[in-house]
């Protein structure tokens, strides 16, 4: 007999990359809005995720896309799926620039 395969449905989140300074690791931060339930103001709360990045794509200031996986350690439960934009960190200056 067979056994089936359950598929289950990842949670896939996407943020920006504000920290790479582990191996094949790298802190996503994913911002989010809120709304007050009494007084119906909106406002921003955010969340930081430890995710697993096996080929070091990833740089400071990128936005990426992540989803939910095994554990792989005590923090890390989330393995990077595609980096979706360059973000700014990466522009080098012009050498015309510096003097």
């Amino acid at each position: 007999m067979e056994k089936a395969k359950i598929l289950k449905n990842k949670r896939k989140l996407s943020g920006e990359v504000i920290s790479k300074k582990m191996a094949k690791t790298i802190v996503v931060k994913v911002t989010r809005m809120k709304m007050h339930p009494k007084y119906k103001k909106q406002y921003k709360i955010s969340k930081k995720y430890k995710v697993h990045d096996e080929k070091q794509a990833a740089n400071v200031g990128n936005e990426v896309i992540f989803e939910e996986c095994r554990p792989l350690s005590k923090e890390k439960k989330w393995r990077l799926i595609k980096v979706v934009s360059k973000g700014l960190a990466q522009a080098k200056p012009s050498p015309e620039g510096i003097k």
